[in-house]
């Protein structure tokens, strides 16, 4: 079981999460890739680290960083870990047990613990109800969503799916692969008793920012992978909003930006996935 930690400009947060894994999962390989960090974040890692291998991009990918952490890695199964995020002990070791008894599993999307008091993330609930029980040949509910930092993959799955997408650069990412995956016949679900602890670092993006590509990636995702009217009524969600909030109106530019792109890598789900889908808003 390999680890990928991505990383951009918080060297006090990854160090602490890199102390964590090399305590608690001393045989795992881990990657750590520099998202284009202004801090010397690359060159302290391997002073620092040595066991830890660095790749230092150019330039910021955002969550599609992750992807050449999957490529520098060598194991069959990866856990992603954010700068101030980390894996509870035993937690990898059963992600592998259940890979390895389920050939078809690609992901498992685990339980996330918050904070120092370690309470549970809300995601955790979510998860665990899943598309449905648990099936007899998987070892927990099937989900089409997970947290990045609380994810583990088959790397076989991964790179077949595509990895994260460079459009989208963050937020829905998760939503955008666990959907590609399923439209491969890959199965992904949640694990309960696989635990990563996350400890929120400070240092965040603003929260306009957020919610501007957060409100931009919805309607990308629909043009993506969703039927035309879907992405259509989307569109139209976000024209309206951008009359009244200058978030949603940055969002609209910069979807009409990215709109070829997004027609260009335009794939429709398989009708087994869209019902997913569906039934997910339905809740």
């Amino acid at each position: 079981m390999g680890v990928v930690v991505a990383t951009r400009d918080r060297r006090r947060e990854l160090a602490r999460t890199l102390l964590r894994l090399g305590r608690d999962h001393p045989d795992s390989p881990v990657t750590v890739v520099d998202n284009a960090s202004r801090d010397g974040t690359a060159a302290f890692v391997r002073a620092e680290f040595p066991r830890v291998s660095v790749v230092a991009l150019p330039r910021n990918r955002g969550a599609a960083a992750r992807n050449a952490g999957v490529a520098a890695n060598p194991a069959p199964y990866i856990a992603f870990c954010d700068d101030d995020s980390w894996w509870a002990p035993g937690s990898l070791q059963r992600a592998a047990a259940a890979f390895d008894a389920h050939p078809r599993l690609g992901l498992v999307a685990a339980s996330t613990f918050v904070g120092s008091s370690a309470r549970p993330d809300p995601i955790n609930a979510e998860l665990a109800t899943g598309l449905a029980p648990a099936p007899p040949d998987l070892p927990g509910p099937r989900v089409l969503g997970f947290l990045a930092c609380a994810a583990v993959v088959r790397r076989e799955a991964f790179r077949a799916a595509g990895g994260f997408s460079r459009l989208l650069f963050f937020t829905h990412e998760e939503a955008l692969l666990a959907a590609d995956l399923a439209a491969l016949g890959w199965d992904a679900c949640h694990l309960a008793q696989v635990h990563a602890r996350h400890a929120p670092s400070p240092d965040r993006p603003p929260s306009a920012w957020r919610r501007r590509l957060d409100m931009r990636n919805r309607a990308l995702v629909c043009w993506l992978r969703r039927p035309a009217g879907r992405a259509l009524a989307e569109t139209w969600h976000l024209a309206r909003a951008a009359r009244r909030m200058p978030e949603a109106r940055g969002a609209f530019a910069d979807l009409l930006g990215d709109l070829p792109r997004a027609l260009v890598q335009r794939r429709r789900l398989p009708r087994r996935v869209e019902e997913d889908l569906r039934l997910l808003e339905r809740r």
